[in-house]
């Protein structure tokens, strides 16, 4: 089995236009591997051997929360595709829509600190990510540099270990994790996610930095972080998941550790 935590769709009716605008943003560093739509989603799925797949939702303004959320619920749970909430740290009403984005049956929110402005460990962040971990949700960030913001990163280790002391105090021996870092926990850092987030409790997902990382360090990582904290993960569209597939298994993985990667971690996290 495979389960792919991190991918991105839009409503039909913008997600041409959506695509576009984040490519231009980009200034030509992605390109998108499907159209954006939750068919083209099902339809690299099935191409790629992907059975589970997880959206990651993206609230750039507060005022966003009621369409984006009833979106995600609305796809989540069809056909191998399930969907995370999507939450601003400048929502004032954070408590309740968390509450509600438990209520629709998501089992946890995305946040993106460049798209929303505020760095990992500034308190509203670390409000609405304590929060979310308390209601029992789990909470995916963007981590490291983003190619659409290149002026600045808002979540570099360092910041990312900060805002984990300020959830879960000093003493994160006995914490289950409940937080994801994407792209590896920091992309285009790697030495400093082995120098400050090694044996942190958190997820770290492959998705997007995987080719852009040499395989020697992705298996350094891994094995110094324990595969038992990594996810599958392709950042689709912006990654083909046939090439994350593909890559993952050229990795020198035991089958366990393969196993753990591809599927066994992310059921837990959705509980399936």
């Amino acid at each position: 089995m495979i389960i792919d935590i991190h991918t991105h769709v839009f409503p039909d009716a913008i997600a041409p236009k959506t695509i576009a605008a984040l490519t231009e943003k980009a200034a030509g560093a992605v390109h998108a591997s499907t159209d954006g739509t939750l068919d083209e989603l099902k339809a690299s799925m099935r191409r790629s051997g992907v059975d589970v797949s997880v959206v990651q939702p993206v609230v750039t303004r507060p005022s966003q929360f009621e369409s984006i959320n009833r979106f995600a619920a609305e796809i989540s749970g069809q056909d191998g595709v399930y969907s995370f909430g999507g939450i601003h740290p400048d929502d004032e009403s954070y408590k309740e829509h968390l509450a509600a984005i438990r209520e629709m049956g998501l089992r946890g929110v995305k946040i993106h600190p460049d798209y929303q402005g505020v760095m990992i460990d500034d308190p509203r962040a670390v409000r609405v990510i304590r929060e979310a971990v308390d209601a029992g949700l789990y909470v995916m960030t963007h981590a490291g540099f983003d190619v659409g913001f290149p002026e600045k990163i808002h979540c570099p280790p360092p910041a990312a270990k900060r805002m984990l002391t300020a959830v879960y105090g000093d003493d994160r021996s006995a914490v289950e994790p409940r937080i994801i870092l994407a792209h590896l926990g920091g992309y285009t850092q790697i030495d400093e996610v082995m120098a400050y987030l090694v044996g942190e409790p958190v997820y770290l997902d492959l998705s997007f930095a995987l080719p852009r990382v040499s395989p020697e360090d992705v298996m350094r990582l891994i094995r110094a972080h324990g595969a038992e904290r990594i996810l599958f993960g392709s950042d689709c569209p912006w990654g083909e998941q046939a090439d994350f597939v593909a890559r993952v298994n050229a990795l020198p993985l035991t089958e366990g550790e393969r196993a753990l990667i591809f599927a066994g971690n992310a059921k837990k996290i959705l509980g399936i």
